[in-house]
């Protein structure tokens, strides 16, 4: 919608997935699904290792973080996701699109920062092992987290002011079932230069510096994995980290995709869905699955429900 005194756009409308058709209702009931399991599956991770002991380690902390923003992902996109699929498009005001693009940008960048340091946690933990529990202590640990919190969720602040400052005269129309920047971008009647750059900019940082770090981290893993003599002993090191590289790879797989493969709408929306949809769904199968610590404490945790509904 323009206004008419202004011609300036007000809302925004999201295409999301067309021609549908006779799977609208099939595909809306899919992703209802993968909201509600993604949502009790982070929030089971957190209770799980909140509520056992034997996890209270930097490597579960960071990891009910990384669950905790998994649920924030999730809430920021799926629901008007589920709308925009059961009445074939969404109407949402500008500054509703910005405040969206204000938190899933906070959520992918911040969970950029919180892999980099899980795979610092995991460096500290396999090559300096006599040295863990001086450096990764809890005090450190909460800061770390609490830094990277406030950090994004400021710097992702001034990039979304810098952009509500942007005038948009029409086309109010973006083919995509979220707000995200280059959409955004592309309706606005102003010069998208300096955005653009701050952009690039706060990319550095925040994007490539965190995954040159994840790689870094695992050269050196992987290298002091080799030189444990026994296959056993490699095997299991390995495992300690096994799942965190598969989280890493899928992540950021889905994230590189979008910029290697064909530029189109419809391949930016299947990538787009892995990354926003597909990973916050997967994260906690891959840690609950293949971490015995985790099936353990998860037993536990059912006995103890089991007898307290008993008693009840």
């Amino acid at each position: 919608m323009l206004s008419s005194n202004s011609n300036t756009v007000t809302e925004i409308v999201l295409f999301g997935f067309q021609n549908l058709r006779s799977f609208r209702i099939s595909f809306f009931l899919f992703l209802l699904v993968i909201f509600c399991v993604t949502v009790c599956g982070n929030l089971l991770i957190i209770l799980v290792v909140s509520s056992s002991r034997s996890l209270h380690s930097p490597m579960y902390f960071f990891l009910t973080q990384l669950s905790s923003l998994d649920i924030f992902l999730s809430i920021a996109i799926v629901p008007n996701m589920l709308h925009i699929v059961l009445y074939e498009g969404s109407s949402v005001s500008l500054i509703g699109c910005l405040i969206q693009f204000y938190f899933f940008s906070a959520s992918e960048t911040l969970e950029c920062l919180l892999l980099a340091v899980m795979s610092y946690d995991r460096y500290q933990a396999i090559c300096h092992p006599l040295h863990y529990t001086t450096v990764m202590t809890f005090p450190f640990c909460i800061k770390v987290v609490l830094s990277c919190w406030v950090m994004i969720f400021a710097v992702i602040l001034a990039l979304s002011v810098t952009m509500s400052f942007l005038w948009f005269c029409g086309p109010n129309i973006i083919d995509h079932f979220f707000c995200d920047l280059d959409p955004i971008l592309e309706l606005s009647c102003s010069d998208t230069f300096f955005v653009k750059i701050e952009d690039m900019l706060l990319a550095v940082p925040f994007a490539v510096c965190p995954f040159t770090m994840i790689i870094i981290s695992y050269a050196y893993i992987i290298v002091t994995i080799l030189k444990i003599p026994s296959v056993t002993g490699r095997q299991k090191t390995f495992s300690t980290c096994s799942s965190h590289l598969a989280v890493v790879s899928l992540y950021y797989g889905s994230l590189l995709s979008i910029y290697l493969f064909p530029n189109t709408e419809n391949i930016k929306k299947i990538f787009s869905m892995f990354y926003t949809v597909i990973t916050p769904l997967v994260n906690p199968m891959i840690y609950s699955l293949s971490n015995r610590d985790i099936k353990k404490a998860f037993k536990k945790l059912k006995r103890k429900l089991s007898c307290a509904l008993k008693m009840t």
